[in-house]
């Protein structure tokens, strides 16, 4: 029997997940099935389960992904951008929001992923690990904008990482929720309130 490539396997698993995207945002977590998802993606029982051992394991993995982008977003500034704004940062993430909602409607699945977390500590876990990540990589661009006095000093560095994490949950509501003209303009608003110039201080 020949050797499955694992390019054949990376595409096997993307199938999988995109067909559980569509069977979650269309009748949410628990009134899906394993059959459904059999069906969805179009493969069998034994092919979905050599890649996932249980629903949970799919909303785990749309989790991640949907968080992994932001991340590496987030590291990415933190790491190789010195002097960036806070505001153009932040800025960014959103506007990653938004296209990623656009093309596989990210936001109303984080929605869901959220709910389901209040029960599911295994995903309440994911959500710790990646948010305190984010939160651990902002705080190094807050740090730097404190040492040339852009951000308040007296306020630890992770404490305001940590506030301007919850901007990101609400907004992700609000794409999800909302017209898309409602939440026009927000990234512009948040650069405006954090501008590069105020880094040169």
């Amino acid at each position: 029997m020949p050797k499955v490539s694992q390019e054949y396997m990376d595409a096997r698993r993307a199938q999988i997940l995109d067909a559980a995207r569509r069977c979650f945002l269309r009748d949410g977590f628990h009134s899906t099935s394993m059959q459904d998802l059999f069906a969805e993606s179009g493969l069998s029982a034994g092919a979905v389960y050599r890649h996932f051992a249980s629903k949970d394991d799919m909303i785990l993995a749309i989790a991640e992904e949907n968080m992994r982008d932001v991340l590496a977003l987030v590291h990415t500034v933190a790491t190789t951008r010195p002097g960036g704004s806070v505001g153009a940062v932040l800025a960014e993430v959103l506007d990653l929001v938004t296209a990623r909602s656009a093309a596989q409607d990210t936001s109303r699945l984080a929605v869901l992923a959220w709910s389901e977390a209040l029960r599911n500590p295994a995903l309440a876990a994911q959500f710790a690990t990646l948010l305190a990540q984010m939160r651990s990589d902002l705080a190094e661009v807050v740090r730097e904008h404190q040492e040339t006095g852009a951000l308040p000093a007296e306020v630890t560095a992770d404490k305001i990482a940590g506030a301007l994490v919850c901007l990101l949950p609400g907004y992700i509501l609000q794409v999800a929720m909302l017209d898309p003209a409602k939440v026009a303009g927000v990234s512009e608003a948040v650069r405006a309130l954090w501008p590069a110039d105020a880094c040169k201080k």
